[in-house]
């Protein structure tokens, strides 16, 4: 088992992934070096006694590209996801442990794709304007936009480039679906920063320090502020 990693060459601070598994890994890597050039880095798995069968790999492979679409982190670069082949319960249980175990070493190895975003927040913020209503929360990894948020389908012309190539990418992944003069998202996402998440959510360059608030109106900067001089 293998996964190709570099950066997208859409969105900044994203990482692109691809999923792979192979008899004679050196053939396939030179393969991939001819035909694919945005991995920097790859990162293999084997088993320690070679007890790793084709449907063992196929069913890891199978369920990486699963994850990776619905943790929804990276771009995959997978034209296609297979289907996982049939396995015995015990086999399929194997499988699994090994499957946790590259899970516990991909975050080690700077690897986001498969690394599920918190689902547990201690507090929820928002951020609105015309036809954009969203939540989210600030974490260690970055700023959450929760499922079912609206962002605002138009833009303004000063917006940033790189705002609009979050979007397009968004929409082109299925992060984002058209409704109306809004966007929704269809599952939570991560941005590097609160003011990249309300700049998309709003259609317009945004500070979102002082975009994101609480439920008492105060904004994520005051929230920070109070953190820090304590009570």
């Amino acid at each position: 088992m293998y996964v190709l990693v570099g950066p997208s060459e859409t969105v900044a601070d994203r990482q692109r992934v691809y999923v792979g598994e192979a008899d004679v890994l050196a053939k396939r890597l030179d393969q991939h070096q001819a035909s694919k050039d945005f991995w920097t880095k790859a990162v293999v798995f084997t088993s320690e006694d070679q007890n790793l069968n084709k449907a063992h790999v196929r069913y890891l492979e199978s369920r990486l590209l699963t994850l990776a679409s619905e943790v929804g982190r990276c771009e995959v670069d997978n034209a296609n996801a297979p289907g996982a082949p049939s396995l015995s319960e015990a086999e399929a249980a194997e499988m699994d442990v090994f499957l946790d175990e590259m899970l516990v070493l991909f975050p080690v190895l700077d690897v986001q794709a498969f690394e599920r975003i918190a689902e547990e927040v201690s507090q929820r913020l928002r951020a609105g304007g015309p036809h954009a209503q969203a939540e989210g929360a600030d974490t260690p990894d970055g700023f959450i936009v929760f499922a079912g948020s609206l962002a605002r389908k138009a833009t303004v012309p000063s917006i940033h480039r790189y705002m609009l190539d979050i979007r397009e990418q968004l929409l082109a992944e299925g992060t984002l679906v058209d409704e109306g003069e809004s966007l929704r998202f269809t599952r939570d996402f991560l941005f590097n920063s609160p003011s990249t998440a309300a700049g998309v959510v709003l259609g317009r360059t945004a500070n979102g320090r002082l975009e994101w608030k609480d439920g008492q109106g105060r904004t994520l900067r005051d929230i920070g502020t109070a953190a820090l001089t304590g009570p």
